[in-house]
């Protein structure tokens, strides 16, 4: 609207204004707080003296007219009426309330429409900005400025743009806007577009504008796409800042788009060469190189072979002899090692690699060292429930089975006499290296004793010797150091002499062979029984020629020709 107009206002007089004006609007009280006309009556120190048909006249300042406007007398305006009188006897008006009052009732039709409005900021307050709004004072919070945070906004200052209004409250005269719900509008309109263009295989550049764990935001002119960290590079990436930065300018493919969400997913390795094409050419099973260290797990630790190619040491594939002990304590980050390849999956990208087998294999070592046979000297470094565990050279283990630490002692009793730290002798029985196994024997040292039990047979009638008297029986020792044993039932045909006590340890007696257990390494033998075999012999031998003679008669004669027999033998030997 015009700050002047030309119009020639009619020629009513005072009173007839008055009464026209209360026709109109009621009472003069009732102006107050409105917008009226009225009519410039003169110009005076910068200064508009303001006729408005009340009592007296009002005073505005020029300034609030603009800069650019030229009143005169007789020009009609329209004003704001504060108050009818003021202790000068004037009305007190303002044009810049006036204008204000104008601009709500355009603001309110826009705010209702949903319509942007024209505005220019022009000052700081706390938390944000005002904007002019042609007359209306609003607020513009710092967060609806722009899509993104600005430093400076002083380039935005004193130059008209749209808002969109937010809220409003005429009661309170508050006014809030956003510049940034038209930015984004905006963008939105260009996004669409953009998107609709954009097609997979694509290539673009773009500007990083975003960086997060889990990959980068890429500005491709009105639009982000999602940068991966899988798909930044080829080679292992803990996180994206490694390879990129904010404000950087990077080459992109289009991998995907979702053009009803607007979701674009982005890659950069895919306009690189794939270092897997050629993996199983270039790393062929059995080579040896050197790669460096990227990542320790639990389970292994990952080896970069070149930019993209990594391999998996296994734990098991780290020490011949460290076992169930974590990566970590063998290798570390970033460290060079020497590797060699086991198993190559190109279709999975999976490169198996081994560490222990660029380092000389104990066990093969041990076996060339210490064959079959050898006689080695080790500390025991574990004792088990079946056997004991002895510390050789290389940082192996060698193995004694509690069945092999005695001849003559259960294993359970026998591993009873040593104890962790003891230092033991022991005789190599086998070497197993693939199951990387050492079999170790004690009693192997000795020669053993039961051999000479083969030169035995069931039935044989021998001299023993009383080892220890039991309550079961008596163990006895053959003459060539077999272990046997007589139970107290066979101690004699006579059930009265089957006592134990009544031999003591050392005493000789003779028995006859009845088993050979060579499982439990025991003879047994029977008095009884000899004394069986000794009196079917008799019957035999003197049975037909007397045979009117009693059974103790035959035996009399067989003791008397056994004594005799048993004299002439031992004058034999005295001759």
């Amino acid at each position: 609207m015009s700050e002047t107009t030309t119009q020639e206002a009619p020629d009513f007089g005072k009173e007839d204004f008055a009464s026209l004006l209360d026709q109109t609007y009621g009472s003069e009280q009732d102006l107050e707080g409105s917008v009226v006309k009225g009519t410039v009556v003169a110009i005076e120190n910068d200064f508009a003296i303001i006729d408005v048909g009340l009592k007296s006249e009002g005073r505005v300042p020029l300034q609030e007219f603009g800069a650019n406007a030229e009143l005169k007398p007789g020009d009609v305006v329209e004003v704001y009426l504060e108050r009818i009188e003021n202790g000068a006897n004037e009305a007190v008006l303002s044009r810049e309330k006036a204008r204000r009052e104008e601009a709500w009732a355009v603001l309110e039709q826009a705010f209702e429409k949903g319509e942007r409005a024209e505005g220019v900021i022009f000052g700081r307050v706390k938390g944000g900005f005002t904007v002019d709004l042609s007359g209306a004072v609003a607020f513009l919070p710092g967060s609806q400025v722009d899509v993104r945070p600005i430093r400076d906004i002083s380039p935005l200052m004193g130059i008209p743009q749209p808002f969109q209004i937010l809220k409003m409250d005429r009661r309170r005269g508050n006014i809030v806007v956003s510049r940034r719900a038209i930015l984004e509008e905006t963008r939105a309109e260009q996004r669409a577009e953009l998107v609709a263009n954009l097609t997979e295989g694509q290539v673009l550049e773009g500007v990083v504008k975003n960086i997060t764990d889990y990959g980068a935001f890429v500005d491709l002119g009105g639009v982000d796409g999602l940068l991966h960290v899988t798909d930044i590079s080829w080679r292992r990436l803990n996180h994206p800042s490694e390879a990129l930065q904010v404000g950087q300018t990077v080459k992109v493919q289009v991998i995907k788009v979702n053009k009803e969400t607007h979701r674009i997913s982005l890659g950069m390795k895919q306009l690189e060469e794939d270092p897997w094409a050629a993996v199983e050419t270039k790393y062929p099973v059995g080579t040896r190189l050197t790669g460096r260290v990227t990542n320790i797990t639990d389970y292994g630790a990952f080896v970069e072979l070149e930019p993209g190619v990594e391999g998996l040491v296994h734990v098991s594939e780290m020490s011949w002899t460290k076992k169930n002990i974590h990566p970590g304590k063998i290798v570390s980050t970033s460290q060079e090692v020497e590797v060699q390849v086991l198993d190559v999956d190109a279709s999975r990208r999976r490169i198996s690699l081994g560490l222990k087998q660029c380092t000389d294999n104990p066990w093969e070592s041990f076996s060339e060292k210490y064959p079959r046979g050898t006689e080695i000297e080790g500390e025991v470094k574990n004792i088990t429930e079946f056997g004991l565990f002895i510390g050789l050279d290389n940082g192996v283990d060698g193995m004694v089975h509690m069945s092999d630490i005695s001849w003559d002692l259960p294993g359970e009793e026998a591993i009873r006499n040593y104890k962790k730290g003891d230092v033991v002798k022991a005789v190599v029985l086998d070497v197993d290296t693939e199951k990387e196994r050492i079999s170790l024997g004690i009693k192997q040292l000795e020669n053993d004793p039961f051999a000479a039990a083969a030169e035995l047979k069931k039935g044989d009638a021998v001299t023993c010797t009383v080892a220890n008297v039991l309550d079961s029986g008596l163990e006895v020792t053959l003459s060539n150091g077999v272990p046997g044993f007589i139970r107290k039932g066979d101690l004699s045909r006579d059930r009265s002499e089957q006592r134990p006590e009544r031999f003591a340890v050392g005493d000789k007696v003779d028995a006859r062979i009845t088993n050979i257990d060579n499982r439990n390494r025991r003879i047994m033998l029977s008095v009884k029984a000899l004394e069986l075999a000794e009196e079917r012999e008799a019957v035999a031998n003197y049975g037909s020629s007397d045979s009117g003679a009693s059974l103790g008669d035959i035996l009399g004669a067989a003791l008397k020709a056994k004594a005799s027999g048993g004299e002439e033998e031992g004058e034999k030997n005295e001759e």
